[in-house]
């Protein structure tokens, strides 16, 4: 694949996964969850964010190859590893298309949610087989736009008479247990850093690319997330803000910025339109990864000879999506989604701790801090997301250990050189 990425491109894509319809919905459930807790939440979620943003940026100079964590877990943990951390992202991640899928049909259309779901994944599949330079193009946009409204969304609401300062305290509806649960909820906004070392094989001097790329795109959403919430905080409060279907739409509302509404919906359904376009092009990278170790069909580790993009994983990857788009919900869809991802990272934490310091090594609290945010945020999810993300990493464990008996007994003593599977490292 062709290196045609630099920095700026880098940081575009990251913030158009993570600026997306995360922050659009997941304030109102994160808020129900941690109440008045809701800032420490999304601390706490920043700062898992962070570690695993600085192990995944560091791996991904040491190994510049599509597929992410997958990798990392198959070169420093082992072939088992990197499978299930690749099937975690490319199962975990496409339930999330199509809950943004979903998401913007929600926006454009009430009521025929599934048909704009549809057509939104055809018509993004189609701009990413064209070439990642178009998705690049388009992301831009796609970003630009979103954060204008979200800027509009917090001068209205801050500068609003209505706005009350004291209700930005923690009080005594607060547990920890609600905060964990928010937190692990909000961390579906953040989720979009992986996206910029899925392309570690397009983009140029991928060391220093990847490297400057994750934490500047981390360190704007971070930003932009606490201003946002700040100010919904302080016109709905924590119990507005948990009854609230539409979060951002809500604050303006109350702030008496009812002619910016309909700008909020049209931001909404953009910002879902970019994570959209981000995740198909960060799961189809990590599936073409895969094909070629035969963890996947092998006909999907194909590259298009003119546009340069993995064109039949993207088409497997759409066609995925549109089913689930007319089959799931939004809320199942984000729970598994979550679970999925922090499984993920769980393993690129454990990958980083693996590095020398001559490899770039971070320091050595940061894949900790990560491997246990990970697993502590996870577990905090509500039991239906917990029970069916584990059911589905069991099975991923369940098809390797199928896959490599049929390997073995086909051929016993060299079972990984004839079936093209790495060795156990």
């Amino acid at each position: 694949m062709e290196r045609r990425l630099g920095a700026s491109d880098a940081v575009v894509i990251g913030l158009g996964a993570m600026i997306g319809a995360g922050i659009f919905a997941a304030l109102g459930p994160a808020a129900r969850a941690a109440g008045s807790g809701l800032l420490v939440a999304m601390a706490l979620a920043a700062v898992v964010a962070y570690c695993n943003a600085t192990s995944s940026a560091r791996l991904a100079a040491l190994h510049p190859q599509s597929g992410g964590a997958y990798v990392y877990g198959r070169e420093r943990l082992g072939d088992f590893w990197g499978h299930l951390a690749g099937w975690a992202f490319v199962v975990g991640k496409t339930a999330s298309c199509a809950a943004m899928a979903l998401t913007v049909g929600a926006y454009l259309w009430p009521g025929q949610e599934r048909a704009v779901a549809v057509a939104a994944v055809m018509v993004l599949t189609a701009v990413n087989y064209a070439g990642v330079q178009k998705s690049v193009l388009l992301t831009r946009a796609i970003v630009s736009v979103v954060l204008a409204v979200l800027a509009a969304v917090a001068v209205a609401a801050l500068t609003s008479s209505g706005t009350d300062a004291a209700l930005l305290h923690v009080g005594p509806d607060t547990d920890m247990g609600g905060v964990l649960e928010a937190a692990g909820l909000l961390f579906f906004a953040f989720a979009g850093y992986a996206r910029i070392a899925t392309l570690g094989e397009e983009v140029r001097d991928p060391a220093r690319t990847i490297a400057r790329a994750v934490p500047i795109a981390l360190g704007i959403t971070l930003a932009l997330y606490t201003l946002v919430a700040v100010a919904a905080l302080k016109t709905l409060g924590p119990e507005g803000l948990a009854d609230a279907t539409a979060p951002l739409s809500d604050a303006v509302r109350a702030a008496g910025a009812d002619g910016l509404v309909p700008v909020v919906r049209v931001g909404g359904a953009v910002a879902a339109l970019g994570s959209l376009l981000a995740l198909i092009l960060g799961i189809s990278r990590t599936t073409l990864a895969m094909a070629r170790d035969q963890h996947l069909p092998q006909a999907l580790a194909a590259v298009h000879p003119r546009s340069g993009v993995p064109h039949r994983a993207e088409l497997a990857v759409g066609a995925v999506v549109v089913l689930l788009a007319v089959t799931t919900d939004v809320r199942g869809a984000i729970g598994f989604s979550s679970f999925g991802v922090l499984a993920y990272y769980a393993i690129a934490n454990t990958s980083a701790w693996t590095l020398t310091p001559a490899e770039g090594r971070p320091n050595r609290l940061v894949p900790i801090v990560g491997l246990g945010g990970c697993v502590t945020l996870a577990f905090a999810l509500p039991l239906s997301s917990v029970i069916s993300g584990a059911v589905v990493l069991v099975l991923g464990a369940v098809v390797f250990g199928v896959r490599r008996a049929v390997a073995d007994r086909a051929s016993p003593t060299g079972a990984a050189a004839d079936h093209g599977l790495p060795p156990e490292r």
